[in-house]
């Protein structure tokens, strides 16, 4: 019986003992990041069948259990992959913010003195100083312009550099998981199915760590090992195998980083829809919602200002008598083709229409029979079997070679405006502040009639006025000739638009708009027979202010967009749109941020160390101990009576 009894209170003071330890190892482990508390799980000991029935043989210790949830964890790793990724946009997002709505080294100031140079002009198209601070002022818009595109630029090289270094990040994450994945099967594998709980835990950090890089889901397998997959579906660790993942420049633009996908004989660029969650994700995001449409914002503005403002001051005649020449300076789009590509075709892009123009980019594939154009920003596609191609302002041509079947190309036409735009003319005296005609009345003319003072289209420079047109209106027949006899006439009338042949006679009709040639007047009032009204180039035009009105006239005009934004609204709406873009980031940010809080708050109350309680049963396992040891003296003491009677 001192036998049984001493054999019950050494299983006691061993499981008392475990208890123990088992809580000291927690109570250590407190402030330790990941872990999981652990607790004894305990039995009774399978009894001895007697006479008088069974008999207890005391307690063992089945297992020492760690106090963990997946279900809670996965509910952090959520939260951390949402919470990385939205920090990581709103982080970079801020900057291009800061940097837009800044009232200092924004574009809206030096934008407003571009335009208030021009107004000096018209003041006094003759005045050099005047001239001269325009096109200062014109610098200044310039550098703004680069300034800007520089920061963007600066940002876009950070973000790659982070890509890279993220992606180095969760290599190194998972070729610990899956180093950690065979020590668990090795040590859990011994014969004992006793779980490696310390080892686990470190585990389970280091995929709350993956997490906070890119969002991944985990399956735990029988033999204590997990398998790891990121959002897509891909294997980023099996067992004690761990995928690679790389970042490399993209087959069609080696500025900007694609993911690839390396795993046992795999080998495959990753989609960037398949990256999502954590700080990778982030980065992706923020480079292609916010970072890319900003940038081409800037740069189709700076090229829409470029074309529209060359347009009108190629309309207009500078101090020499010349017409204006290109008065800013913008680069062509080229299409970059894939490094894949098979065939020599070599695509390009001209300016057709600012207004037209968008923020997009565009990837053109071709299948062997046809071109698919694709945009990007909205998925728009449009297809043609031969080039040059209109699409969105732009003349899409093929310069040389042929495409072969696969080939594909990417447009970015606008991406670099704000880069590339330039000053094209450096003497003051270029600037074509007037208009190129001018028009008079005979002195002779006896009827009420007058002509206004005219003005030319697009059409004027291909075939400007080589000398005076002099027409004459005869009041039998109420028609007016003296049109160049090679010139095509037309008459708008209230919106009724009739042309007239060469060399025909038109009738006059009081305020319609006349035009050949790209010259437009109208006559008003009423004219006497053979009152003459003359046409005739602007020479020594030097006070003529009319061009000059007409390109500060374009700061309000709704010259991008399709006809409904002007520069200011454009740059307006670019800053309106980050700014919306990064409060909302902000709120959701704050408000993910919260709920990250809650779910490790929730984790921490079920898996987490509390002192106080470590403490209670710490007592509680050392009067259990206490009480073993008082049984196994009682045991020794009953056998040295049996002894004693022996004797």
């Amino acid at each position: 019986m001192a036998s049984s009894i001493l054999t019950i209170g050494s299983t006691a003071l061993k499981a008392a003992q475990t208890g123990i330890a088992t809580t000291s190892h927690n109570i250590s482990n407190a402030a330790t990041p990941g872990y999981s508390r652990q607790g004894i799980i305990q039995s009774s000991s399978t009894a001895r069948y007697t006479g008088a029935g069974y008999i207890g043989q005391g307690v063992q210790v089945d297992t020492v259990r760690r106090v963990y949830s997946d279900f809670l964890a996965n509910q952090v790793m959520d939260a951390q992959a949402a919470s990385s990724q939205i920090d990581s946009q709103y982080g970079h997002i801020s900057r291009i913010n800061n940097l837009l709505a800044d009232s200092t080294a924004g574009l809206s100031p030096v934008l407003q003195a571009f335009f208030s140079g021009i107004h000096d002009v018209t003041n006094d198209p003759s005045d050099m100083a005047a001239r001269q601070s325009m096109l200062s002022s014109t610098h200044t818009l310039i550098n703004r312009f680069h300034a800007i595109d520089t920061q963007f630029s600066a940002i876009r090289g950070e973000v790659e550099a982070e890509i890279k270094t993220s992606v180095e990040t969760i290599n190194t994450y998972a070729s610990q998981l899956a180093r950690l994945n065979d020590q668990i099967i090795s040590a859990e594998s011994r014969g004992t199915s006793q779980p490696a709980n310390d080892l686990r835990d470190q585990r389970d950090l280091l995929l709350a760590d993956l997490n906070k890089e890119i969002k991944t889901s985990a399956v735990r397998m029988a033999d204590g090992s997990i398998n790891v997959y990121v959002a897509s579906g891909q294997a980023l660790v099996l067992g004690a195998q761990s995928a690679k993942l790389i970042a490399e420049p993209s087959s069609s633009d080696n500025t900007q980083s694609i993911i690839r996908y390396q795993m046992e004989g795999v080998d495959f660029p990753m989609r960037e829809s398949d990256i999502s969650g954590g700080r990778l994700g982030g980065l992706m995001a923020f480079r292609s919602d916010s970072l890319d449409p900003v940038q081409n914002s800037l740069g189709r503005m700076a090229i829409g200002l470029a074309i529209s403002f060359n347009e009108q001051h190629h309309l207009g005649q500078d101090l020499t008598g010349n017409l204006g020449n290109d008065y800013f300076s913008i680069v062509s789009p080229v299409a970059i083709a894939n490094s894949g590509n098979t065939g020599n075709a070599q695509i390009a892009a001209s300016f057709s229409d600012a207004n037209a123009l968008t923020a997009s980019d565009y990837q053109i594939d071709f299948d062997g029979a046809n071109y698919t154009f694709t945009r990007l920003s909205d998925g728009f596609t449009q297809t043609s079997a031969a080039l040059p191609v209109m699409l969105d302002g732009l003349q899409i041509n093929l310069t040389s070679g042929a495409a072969a079947a696969g080939d594909r190309f990417l447009l970015r036409p606008v991406r670099d405006g704000a880069a590339t735009i330039g000053l094209a003319i450096a003497n003051p005296a270029e600037i074509a502040a007037a208009a190129p005609v001018r028009t008079g009345m005979a002195a002779t003319n006896t009827g009420t009639a007058s002509i206004s003072a005219g003005s030319v289209d697009v059409s004027y420079p291909a075939k400007p006025l080589a000398g005076t047109v002099t027409l004459t209106f005869n009041n039998t027949t109420g028609m007016l000739t003296g049109f160049p006899a090679t010139s095509v006439v037309t008459v708008d009338t209230g919106g009724t638009v009739t042309t007239y042949p060469a060399g025909a006679p038109v009738p006059y009709a009081a305020g319609a708009k006349i035009s050949f040639d790209g010259i437009e007047i109208s006559l008003s009032g009423t004219p006497a027979d053979g009152d003459q009204f003359s046409i005739r180039p602007n020479t020594g035009g030097i006070g003529d202010n009319r061009n000059a009105l007409l390109l500060a006239g374009l700061q309000t005009a709704k010259v991008l967009g399709g006809g409904t934004l002007s520069y200011s609204d454009a740059y307006s709406q670019m800053v309106s749109e980050v700014g919306a873009k990064t409060r909302e980031l902000e709120i959701t940010s704050t408000l993910q941020g919260k709920l990250l809080d809650e779910a490790s708050n929730t984790q921490q109350s079920f898996s987490g160390v509390n002192l106080d309680e470590e403490a209670a049963r710490l007592m509680q396992y050392q009067q259990a101990y206490q009480a073993a040891a008082k049984v196994m003296q009682m045991a020794g003491d009953l056998f040295e009576t049996l002894l004693t009677i022996g004797r």
